[in-house]
């Protein structure tokens, strides 16, 4: 029997949420994407030991933490690089997200750190929270070449501003706009009726209507059920806990989104009109917020793991 995962990679480019390289291997994503918090777990895994001592010993002589937390997300994307055949995602800090020229200055020096590792830019999307000043910066990086994953997506002027600006790839996140309806209103929902659900298949809908090349890949999931409720959108990015129960489920699944011909026109969205419709959705302005502070968290427990690596004293030579 044909499990739900094989039947789903063939309807939609499946993507690793993870840095856990033997969950890679096991399950062979298309792709994968890293974040502030999947870095830090990762490089907790003995596989990176060697990877970690080198960015450290790095660090000591520039004398330079930012360097270092670089240099070790770098590896843990090369190191997936080197198992998935499609492309890496590789956060920018979550500090930079108000700040348009900082966040195109960190997304080069990324793609820098890669090319040193002999991995083109081609291989890996630079994520960017999708604020006004994070859509700017990945409108910048696309004319040179750089693409963009726009994620930390919650509402539709985010999405409408991020196919404005040419971006290659968002992320609308399902499982936490899910939670904040569940938190507001105490319902219990079906993947029908997830709010999550409905607000990606809104989003890819209007793309495909408008004919909007951006690629749509939900992300942020809590259950399967809302992994199949999506069964056709364009990428979904998924939990190695998630597709493995994929993976061992061999009844049907259904594909729910495909695309429609081209058959409408949209309207750039100007800067005024995405921060009115942001603010009067209180989930997008909420999570958006809290997914910042979370992943700028997570990047101070790496700094902070970091430095007390450079205190120690240097390894006899």
């Amino acid at each position: 029997m044909t499990s739900k995962l094989d039947q789903l990679r063939k309807m939609t480019v499946v993507v690793a949420d993870t840095g856990d390289i033997d969950a890679v291997r096991k399950l062979q994503p298309q792709d994968c994407t890293t974040n502030p918090s999947l870095v830090l777990k990762a490089i907790g895994l003995s596989a990176f030991e060697s990877h970690v001592a080198k960015a450290v010993e790095a660090g000591r002589a520039a004398g330079d933490i930012g360097a270092v937390v670089t240099e070790l997300t770098v590896a843990v994307g090369a190191e997936l690089a080197g198992i998935v055949p499609g492309r890496v995602s590789t956060e920018v800090d979550a500090r930079l997200s108000f700040d348009t020229e900082a966040s195109k200055a960190k997304a080069r020096d990324i793609i820098a750190a890669y090319e040193k590792r002999g991995i083109g830019r081609d291989r890996i999307l630079i994520k960017l929270a999708s604020t006004w000043e994070g859509i700017r910066a990945a409108e910048a990086l696309q004319k040179e070449g750089i693409d963009c994953n726009l994620t930390l997506l919650f509402s539709m002027a985010q999405a409408r501003a991020c196919a404005d600006a040419g971006a290659f790839l968002i992320s609308p996140f399902v499982g936490r706009i899910t939670d904040w309806y569940s938190k507001a209103t105490g319902e219990t929902y079906t993947s029908e009726t997830d709010p999550g659900v409905q607000s990606v298949r809104r989003i890819y809908a209007h793309y495909k209507e408008c004919g909007i090349e951006t690629v749509v890949m939900g992300a942020s999931f809590r259950n399967t059920g809302q992994i199949e409720a999506l069964a056709g959108c364009d990428r979904l990015t998924i939990s190695p806990q998630l597709l493995g129960e994929l993976d061992a489920d061999t009844g049907t699944l259904e594909q729910k989104l495909s695309p429609a011909a081209a058959s409408c026109t949209a309207e750039p969205l100007a800067e005024t009109e995405f921060r009115w419709e942001l603010n009067e959705d209180a989930m997008a302005t909420e999570k958006l917020a809290e997914g910042i502070r979370n992943f700028h968290a997570d990047t101070l427990k790496l700094e902070k793991l970091i430095a007390e690596k450079l205190k120690s004293p240097e390894p006899a030579a």
